[in-house]
């Protein structure tokens, strides 16, 4: 039997880093760590996250830059700011802003 995993955010919410200076929205999930090994030997062993858990992308931003960020649930919180993203590839997958969540594109059904 599978274990099911329920991950606490969902595409298009909008997050903010539990320790880091950054926000982000998420645009895909995987259920548990789904990235290289180099990539987690790469975090500082005193901050690596369980790896059981689900793992976020994010269209992330700071004041400073926009880039991609792969970032445990563990870290991150939900942004209540309220406040629109300003990352340039949110218009890629995600049609609007509700004020509260962006909402992707309707995708054809096969």
């Amino acid at each position: 039997m599978q274990e099911v995993i329920e991950a606490k955010f969902s595409i298009g919410n909008i997050v903010k880093h539990r320790f880091l200076n950054f926000r982000g929205v998420i645009f895909d999930l995987d259920p548990k760590f789904n990235n290289t090994e180099e990539w987690y030997q790469a975090i500082p062993r005193n901050l690596r996250p369980r790896k059981d858990q689900p793992f976020y992308h994010l269209f992330a931003e700071n004041e400073e830059i926009f880039y991609i960020a792969y970032v445990s649930e563990q870290n991150l919180l939900h942004d209540a700011s309220n406040k629109e993203a300003s990352h340039p590839d949110i218009k890629k997958v995600f049609s609007h802003y509700d004020g509260k969540n962006y909402i992707p594109f309707n995708r054809s059904k096969n």
